[in-house]
């Protein structure tokens, strides 16, 4: 059974870290570009970060580059995404998403085969 696990969300204070995992089962992330995307309620789903199938270059919306980073740790079949200088607009349901692209997209939708169920993060004091 193909299943993605996201944890590691939390309520931290705005200038906080935190560092979501994506644990997969069923399929090999090594084998797939990887996708981090977030919701916040009333907002469209943004892409956030993704690593490539083919070469693990990655990709960040702008929003988020230079605090946000993503990586994988095949040995553990799971990627991460460590957060760092969280700020009050970075709040939402973070979820993980695999695609057989061989560059991985920021945009989501059907390019990505399958999803997690999403981790909250809250920035508040």
């Amino acid at each position: 059974q193909v299943q993605f696990v996201e944890s590691g969300g939390a309520l931290v204070q705005p200038g906080g870290s935190l560092t979501l995992s994506c644990a997969a089962s069923g399929f090999t992330v090594d084998d797939y570009g990887i996708g981090w995307f977030r919701q916040a309620p009333g907002k469209e789903r943004e892409g956030v970060s993704c690593i490539s199938r083919l070469d693990d270059s990655t990709s960040y919306v702008d929003s988020v580059k230079g605090r946000f980073t993503i990586s994988r740790d095949n040995a553990k079949n799971t990627v991460y995404l460590q957060m760092i200088s969280l700020k009050p607009e970075d709040p939402a349901g973070y979820y993980c998403a695999a695609t057989e692209l061989p560059y991985c997209t920021l945009v989501g939708g059907p390019t990505y085969d399958y999803w997690g169920q999403g981790t909250q993060v809250t920035v508040s004091t």
